[in-house]
Order: structure tokens, then C-alpha cells, then sequence
């Protein structure tokens, strides 16, 4: 397996762990949240996802940069 891939499925593993971590402890923020994003504009909905897409990649590349 290459390096980066490996990378990859670590990165993917870890979200999985901390998504469930905050599922665990907090059950009913996370249904508020969800009956929230119901009702939220799709488009706004789409955009926020661009935008934190977006600053996820910064800091990625901010991290890669420092390293």
C-alpha cells in the first residue's frame, strides 16, 4: 500500500472516530442539528459545505507547508 493511501484511510478512520465520538456524547445537539439542516435552504446548505471544503484544504495545505 503507498504512503499516501495509507495516509488517506488514517485521515478517513480518524474522522470516523471523532464523528462517532460526538455522536455518542452528545445524542440530542446532534438531532437539533439535524432537524436544523432540514430546514435550511439546500443552497445555503451548499455553500457551507463549500466553504468549510474549502477551509479544510487551506489547512491541509498550511499544515503541509509547515511540515
Amino acid at each position: 500500500m503507498s504512503d499516501t493511501l495509507h495516509q488517506i484511510l488514517l485521515t478517513l478512520a480518524l474522522i470516523f472516530v471523532i464523528e462517532g465520538l460526538i455522536y455518542a456524547m452528545f445524542p440530542h445537539m446532534m438531532r437539533k442539528m439535524m432537524q436544523a439542516a432540514l430546514e435550511c435552504d439546500p443552497a445555503r446548505l451548499r455553500m457551507t459545505g463549500l466553504g468549510v471544503a474549502v477551509a479544510g484544504t487551506a489547512l491541509i495545505w498550511i499544515i503541509q507547508q509547515l511540515h
